[in-house]
């Protein structure tokens, strides 16, 4: 007569390690688990293991081998050292010790715990233990959550791996620090959008620089991470620069619960309103001033669309129609070859609506750039010095150019990094040479970038501040980031005869 087969499942998981419980090893489980099917007289299909996984996971991997095996009848006895080494959710329990073995003829062992569905009488047993074990799993996840509740209003910053433009503090994993490279991509990301530049045309310009993507620099640096949303090739789009806009933490104020899952059994995560984020300022070092941040932010809730190449005009969001107050949207005419924008009335047409109201959009950005400029030649504050003072330290690190060379260098040491994990037999030959000719093309596409006027204006550092304001100021079309300072709205009237009246409200 043959044996019965028994297959033997051992699970640990982390929390079993840490309490350092010699009993829950899987050296312990599987020496008497062998044991015991020994004295039964049952001959052993195969040993499945499932190290660091929790036992309310569904998707373990030697679980699932079992599960497969198990329909197949490869076997006729599932043997564990308790009930919860095979499962902590009382849903598995039914699905499978309840239902599933039943069908397939599988019959179930727990040992410690006098599990054995070949016994009539023993189904409350199983149940009963399967609550406890439910039970011990809700408690285990609201202590975690607990647990990380505290870390976050100290400040400690949980996330697995840290946000782009900073690194995990090599003496504190729970505190970011500035990494430098990635940091420099973030201050001139702030610095182009307030010059006027939209987020596609952002992302085309550090694509067209060799800037790898947040998710592509990671994994450059050796890290694991993945994205399921990033571009394959390392490029970035313009979701990408919206979210690092958006995003207060480079302020230095770190911001964590924006997010929770919908039970301790689902992976699923569901957005948590603002009001209850977790918002703990200077938690770490700022790498864009509070200033920018907040102006960025101003500009974004415009909301306007930017254009074919990708930028705003810098009044965008700002300019109505001086009689129904509606705003003024963007068109283009072409005429005899020439190609014009426009800004009219959106009622325009409408039914009842309103009339167009239309200007030339070059002409307006010029009357509203000389009016800038008059405001301020007029005191338009009356301590210049102070302010100037105030933009050195605050907007200069941001407004300055890229630094080509800075990323020239990132790129090469990276180059070196591929040949030693090449040679340790980290990356096969065809990954090599796959990120290695990803790497040669960035660097071939590496250009010089010229700093903004703004930028060398401030660097100058002039003595006198109308001298200053002068330099700066000389433009003939108002910069974005000036034009968000100082202009509330601008209401345009109907063009009457050669006249039309242009209304600015000041900030």
């Amino acid at each position: 007569m043959n044996a019965e087969k028994a297959a033997i499942y051992c699970r640990i998981s982390r929390e079993d390690e840490q309490k350092k419980d010699e009993s829950e090893s899987i050296q312990n489980q599987r020496a008497m688990l062998q044991e015991y099917a020994k004295n039964q007289g049952w001959e052993v299909y195969e040993t499945y293991v499932d190290e660091d996984y929790s036992g309310a996971d569904h998707a373990r991997p030697a679980f699932l081998r079992l599960i497969a095996d198990a329909q197949q009848k490869r076997f006729s006895v599932v043997l564990c050292k308790t009930q919860s080494r095979f499962t902590r959710d009382m849903e598995l329990v039914e699905e499978y010790i309840h239902r599933k073995f039943l069908l397939w003829g599988i019959r179930f062992v727990a040992v410690v715990d006098h599990i054995d569905t070949a016994l009539d009488n023993n189904k409350k047993a199983r149940q009963i233990n399967g609550l406890i074990n439910e039970w011990y799993l809700e408690d285990l996840s609201q202590n975690i959550k607990s647990v990380l509740d505290v870390k976050r209003r100290q400040g400690q910053y949980i996330g697995s791996f840290a946000l782009y433009g900073y690194q995990k503090d090599p003496f504190n994993r729970h505190h970011l620090v500035p990494d430098p490279p990635a940091a420099q991509v973030v201050q001139n990301i702030f610095s182009l959008y307030l010059q006027g530049l939209g987020k596609r045309a952002i992302a085309q310009r550090l694509n067209g620089l060799g800037v790898p993507n947040p998710t592509a620099y990671k994994q450059l640096q050796g890290l694991r991470y993945q994205n399921g949303f990033a571009n394959p090739r390392g490029l970035w789009n313009k979701q990408t620069i919206a979210r690092i806009l958006q995003n207060e933490m480079y302020t230095g104020t770190l911001v964590q619960g924006k997010k929770r899952k919908v039970s301790y059994k689902s992976k699923q995560l569901l957005g948590v309103p603002q009001s209850q984020w977790v918002r703990v300022p200077n938690a770490h070092e700022g790498i864009v001033p509070p200033e920018i941040f907040f102006a960025v932010q101003k500009a974004l809730q415009t909301r306007t669309k930017e254009g074919k190449q990708g930028q705003k005009h810098p009044l965008a969001g700002l300019v109505f129609c001086a009689q129904c107050k509606s705003p003024m949207q963007k068109n283009q005419t072409t005429y005899k070859g020439t190609t014009r924008n426009y800004l009219q009335c959106k009622c325009y047409g409408a039914n009842g609506g309103c009339t167009s109201h239309s200007i030339r959009l070059d002409r307006l950005l010029q009357a509203v750039a000389q009016a800038m400029k008059a405001r301020i030649q007029n005191g338009y504050t009356p301590n210049l010095e102070a302010i100037i003072k105030k933009a050195q330290k605050s907007v200069l690190p941001v407004l300055q150019p890229p630094k080509p060379q800075q990323q020239r260098n990132a790129l090469l040491q990276a180059l070196g990094q591929l040949y030693i994990d090449k040679a340790a037999g980290v990356l096969t030959l065809e990954e090599y040479t796959r990120l290695h000719a990803q790497l040669k093309e960035r660097l071939a596409a590496l250009e010089d970038c010229a700093p903004s006027p703004a930028y060398t204006a401030l660097k100058a550092q002039p003595q006198d501040a109308t001298a200053f304001l002068k330099g700066c100021l000389a433009f003939e079309t108002p910069p974005l980031f000036l034009a968000r300072q100082m202009v509330e709205k601008v209401y345009v009237g109907e063009k009457s005869k050669n006249a039309q009246q242009v209304e600015i409200v000041w900030r």
